[in-house]
């Protein structure tokens, strides 16, 4: 591929891919949270458990680290733009730059409007009151995602648009294909599904980690510990194959619009009828064969066009020059398929061991579900590689390509930026990753809602208007 040759474009990718690989965990983490914490005090309310709100006060604490990262690691993407891609900006800004005010108009003024009630207002408003403000601050966090989605989907099925003939820009010409281009619904459910996905192996692992100890010492762990593992595995058994199903889904719509991206994906040369599927290889663009294939007869078809005899497009059927690059993503795809089978296989596992009433006390079960607590956001990253890897060599597929996106910018500032947001990442997110592993060592204790002695004047002040919540019974005062 001729950017192939381009020091300074692939060091700009590199940093686009380096800065969206660290942000994209966090707005994934954010949105599957947020959702939990509103089903945690829903449940809290109608039920008046308080057990509910011991998850609530628990979790929320690490969503507002979580949170504040995703904020801080947006905001550089949004200069990279400017700094990196500054032909693309003025290119697809008209559209791209439209989607992404529409998030900030829509999405990031709804969190930012309620955030606050729902991280300090818990004494200081009424109890369905506080419950609407996780509410919208989880609806927020979808909305970011749809509009976030819409945009990028557009850059992989781009549709009602028309290019200046003297700028070359692309222009809107129908918002409703923009919006909803044919690839968005398939990615928008994919990622949702993702996102609530990693957040249940989160739990999941974290509930596992305390029994774990609480077996050490001879214990048995607390109620809220097997309440929220419980929680994390229904997720797990339910979602992990909706999402299977959804990547399936997304597969067929993929395989009609961006055809080469698929024969990238499976290491396929030739297109055939009755194709087989490549259970590994290795890809070798020079040679445009695929070394030390193991292959299963008939399944290529069958998984990507439901047919036996369907037929699965070649690399060789599109120009060398409009090729992915197949040994990155050949690869990327297997392990995300792989974890989401893994996954699956979890959540099975714990439908049967909670059949059985072995569910909290199978010590295997704990270790196994320890170990996936990365699998969901390990299998999201994988496949955003896969989706944007895939893409290559356009920004806009098939109209703008990457090497003419780029801004003029010299390679030895490439490398500056470059080292400089490795540094100031591993020093900043990784204290922040510190705070969270230290924070979720700490099991939820039941009392968890009880607030410190050093806000008692706050919590008499809030006592006394009609509603508020009293935290030491869980119950509106």
């Amino acid at each position: 591929m001729q950017y192939a040759h381009d020091p300074a474009l692939l060091l700009a990718r590199f940093q686009f891919a380096f800065t969206v690989g660290v942000h994209i965990i966090f707005p994934a983490f954010s949105i599957g949270l947020a959702a939990y914490l509103a089903v945690l005090e829903g449940l809290w309310l109608k039920t008046g458990r308080p057990v509910f709100l011991d998850l609530y006060r628990y979790w929320i604490k690490v969503f507002s680290i979580v949170f504040g990262m995703g904020v801080v690691s947006g905001l550089v993407m949004s200069y990279e733009f400017g700094t990196n891609w500054s032909i693309f900006s003025k290119k697809a800004g008209p559209i791209t730059g439209v989607l992404l005010s529409y998030e900030v108009m829509t999405a990031f003024f709804l969190e930012a409007g309620f955030l606050g009630v729902m991280l300090f207002g818990m004494n200081k408003v009424g109890r369905k009151l506080h419950f609407a403000a996780t509410c919208c601050v989880s609806v927020g966090t979808l909305i970011s995602m749809t509009w976030i989605l819409s945009s990028n989907s557009w850059m992989q099925t781009p549709r009602g648009y028309t290019i200046d003939p003297v700028t070359g820009r692309f222009m809107p010409a129908d918002w409703l294909a923009i919006i909803f281009n044919p690839s968005f619904p398939f990615r928008l459910v994919h990622m949702g599904l993702a996102a609530f996905l990693s957040v249940a192996f989160i739990v999941g692992a974290t509930g596992a980690w305390h029994m774990l100890k609480a077996r050490k010492a001879g214990k048995f762990s607390s109620e809220p510990v097997r309440v929220m593992f419980s929680m994390a595995m229904w997720m797990a058994a339910i979602v992990a194959p909706l999402q299977i199903l959804a990547g399936d889904a997304h597969g067929l719509n993929t395989l009609k619009y961006q055809p080469a991206k698929i024969a990238a994906m499976e290491g396929d040369w030739v297109s055939e009828d009755h194709a087989p599927e490549l259970l590994f290889g290795i890809p070798n663009m020079k040679t445009e064969h695929t070394d030390y294939a193991v292959k299963l007869p008939l399944a290529g078809s069958l998984i990507l066009t439901h047919s036996l005899n369907g037929k699965v497009p070649g690399m060789k059927d599109f120009p060398r020059d409009q090729r992915p690059p197949s040994p990155v993503i050949f690869f990327s795809f297997r392990i995300m398929v792989a974890l989401g089978m893994l996954m699956m296989l979890v959540g099975l596992w714990s439908l049967w061991l909670r059949r059985n009433s072995t569910l909290f006390t199978n010590p295997v079960f704990h270790r196994v579900a320890l170990c996936m607590a990365p699998a969901g956001f390990l299998a999201l990253l994988c496949g955003w590689i896969t989706t944007e890897v895939g893409r290559q060599p356009w920004t806009v597929y098939g109209l703008l390509r990457t090497s003419d996106s780029v801004s003029p910018v010299a390679l030895s500032s490439m490398a500056f930026s470059m080292t400089a947001f490795v540094v100031v990442y591993v020093l900043v997110f990784g204290s922040g990753l510190g705070i969270l592993v230290r924070m979720l060592g700490r099991a939820p204790q039941e009392g968890e809602h009880d607030t410190p002695p050093s806000l008692a004047t706050e919590i008499l002040a809030a006592r006394m208007h009609p509603g508020v919540i009293d935290p030491s019974t869980g119950k509106g005062a």
